[in-house]
């Protein structure tokens, strides 16, 4: 028999997405990652400044809930780049949607058509 799964609050999937991802940090982690940033340095020179100790734990976070891969690329120091997995390349239609939102109630946010054509560009 199958063993219930145990949530933090409650089965809602609101509730739940935003365990994972409902912080002013973490999805900028998942957008850089869409626009070819792989590296902890890459993700810190991010406009928005992300603290260190912060972002150490939101790539944890994001790496326990399968939504990122790291691999190390240099042993000594040991330093990681991180990928998306499958199930954090899903969450693209809902990054599109919310940059839609965004350019509809917030005047002056980057248009659409211009972060498609970063992230084509970051990822040739």
């Amino acid at each position: 028999m199958k063993e219930k799964t145990k949530f933090k609050r409650s089965a809602c999937a609101i509730a739940n997405i935003l365990d994972i991802l409902g912080d002013k940090w973490t999805l900028l982690v998942v957008r850089d990652l869409f626009m070819g940033k792989t590296t902890y340095s890459e993700f810190h020179n991010s406009p928005e400044k992300i603290p260190t100790n912060i972002l150490a734990e939101r790539l944890k976070r994001l790496e326990s809930s399968g939504i990122i891969k790291k691999e190390s690329y240099q042993q000594r120091p040991v330093r990681y780049s991180y990928q998306l997995t499958e199930k954090g390349e899903s969450l693209a239609p809902v990054l599109k949607e919310m940059v839609i939102w965004g350019n509809q109630f917030i005047p002056d946010t980057i248009s659409l058509e211009r972060v498609e054509k970063l992230i084509a560009r970051k990822n040739k």
